[in-house]
């Protein structure tokens, strides 16, 4: 992915490189623990953002994986590329007020996500 990045993936990463979000420092398709690759990762405040296309629809793999991050104190933000790509205003706003020092119990749902006016996402992000 690093290589040969989605359009979403290179959007966001303009925004998050060189500190330009707040100052925030960031990296990208970074391992975490030798057992999961992430989008984006803070460390200095354990968030995760990740880019999710279709794929990502109902994951249970993408469930087991939130619930062990956010286990290791990750809040995790998951965006629809299609919102990366129409409504990075949005998508840069919820990023910039989420939980900071995170831990399970402070991060909340894993998938804050700033849909257009009149939709609605179910638990897993999945626009109804």
């Amino acid at each position: 992915m690093r290589a040969n990045p989605t359009d979403a993936e290179r959007k966001l990463w303009y925004i998050l490189r060189d500190k330009r979000l707040n100052g925030l420092r960031w990296r990208r398709q970074q391992v975490i623990d030798d057992r999961y690759i992430v989008d984006f990762v803070c460390f200095e405040y354990r968030l995760i953002v990740e880019a999710d296309g279709s794929q990502h629809v109902a994951s249970e793999a993408d469930v087991r994986r939130d619930v062990w991050l956010m286990g290791q104190g990750f809040c995790i933000l998951r965006f629809w590329n299609g919102d990366i790509l129409n409504n990075m205003e949005g998508v840069a706003e919820a990023i910039i007020a989420a939980p900071r020092n995170n831990t399970a119990q402070t991060c909340g749902a894993p998938t804050p996500n700033p849909l257009p006016q009149g939709e609605r996402a179910n638990e897993h992000g999945a626009k109804l």
